[in-house]
């Protein structure tokens, strides 16, 4: 019995001691890990601020002009990209600014025509102020891709507006059309333009139309082109200058009978070989051909007078 007993207490005594070298070794482990994870959390924690700045900047959809410049509205401001999103240059402009006047789209894209992205030179149209006889026209540009912004007036006071295009046919000169003070059908349009690359703002000779405006522009310096009639037009309603906006007459359209009431709305004339061209669409309600063809007109006179050419339909226009 007394050596029964003396093997099971050296039993006892072994299995105590495997428990305690076994603990050791999982404690170790435990103490290895533990020290990993503490060393480790700065780290982690930079990664995941490094993460979250990446998904800030993928939240921004930008809405691109070409491969790389792009703008977005996203969080109620607007901002620019000339590198495909990887960096953003905030414009100094309120947002609601921008949509002053008759608008009633979304605000998740800029008003069509109302700006202008390039790699040289960046420029807004924005309504500014609050004085009772309508607010200033203003235009917020940069010519180094938005380190510095220069505010130019382009109108002191103007009504709310309806119509607005900017548009720069060189580093000096550019124009501005605006339409406002809209009362049913009627409307005021107002030509200006610049000459010294957007500081200063002369405004043209009216062109006395009431109708409210399609579209404009100028082609060079001198030649520029108002068309009018958007609601149910049963004809084109094109005015021209040669003469830098000093005086306007109307253009003669020598519709074919064949498109009589079919093609009735002017759109920008442009320059084409030797001579001037436009496309001249069906409105909004046309029906002829689907709706979608144009008929394509030349002037050789600058603008004076149009003869017919031919049909085009969208996709092959190619200007």
């Amino acid at each position: 019995m007394h050596k029964k007993g003396a093997f099971f207490v050296k039993i006892i005594i072994i299995g105590t001691a495997c428990i305690m070298i076994v603990g050791m070794f999982v404690g170790t482990f435990f103490f290895e890990k533990y020290s990993e994870v503490t060393t480790a959390s700065p780290n982690l924690t930079i990664e995941r601020h490094d993460t979250q700045k990446v998904e800030q900047q993928e939240l921004l959809q930008p809405i691109y002009e070409d491969d790389s410049i792009g703008y977005s509205l996203q969080n109620n401001q607007l901002q620019i990209t000339f590198n495909r999103g990887n960096d953003w240059i905030v414009v100094p402009v309120e947002k609601e600014k921008l949509f002053e006047g008759e608008y009633s789209g979304t605000k998740k894209k800029l008003i069509e025509n109302s700006y202008t992205l390039t790699q040289k030179r960046v420029f807004f149209l924005y309504s500014d102020g609050t004085s009772p006889n309508g607010k200033s026209i203003k235009l917020i540009y940069s010519q180094d891709q938005g380190k510095t912004w220069e505010n130019a007036v382009v109108t002191e006071h103007y009504p709310p507006i309806r119509f607005r295009k900017v548009e720069f046919l060189n580093e000096s000169f550019g124009y501005v059309i605006i339409s406002g003070d809209r009362a049913m059908s009627q409307e005021w349009t107002t030509v200006y333009i610049t000459k010294d690359g957007g500081n200063q703002w002369k405004e043209t000779t009216h062109s006395n139309v009431t109708r409210l405006i399609s579209d404009g522009g100028f082609v060079d310096e001198n030649t520029g082109f108002l068309s009018y009639g958007i609601l149910n037009p049963d004809e084109p309603d094109l005015y021209v200058t040669q003469d830098g906006g000093n005086s306007w007459s109307e253009a003669e359209i020598k519709i074919p009978e064949k498109y009589h009431e079919i093609f009735v709305i002017a759109e920008v004339p442009f320059k084409e070989e030797d001579h001037l061209a436009v496309f001249i669409n069906q409105g909004p309600n046309g029906d002829y051909e689907g709706g979608k063809v144009k008929g394509k007109f030349i002037s050789n006179d600058n603008g004076k007078t149009w003869r017919f050419s031919m049909e085009v339909i969208p996709n092959e226009l190619d200007i």
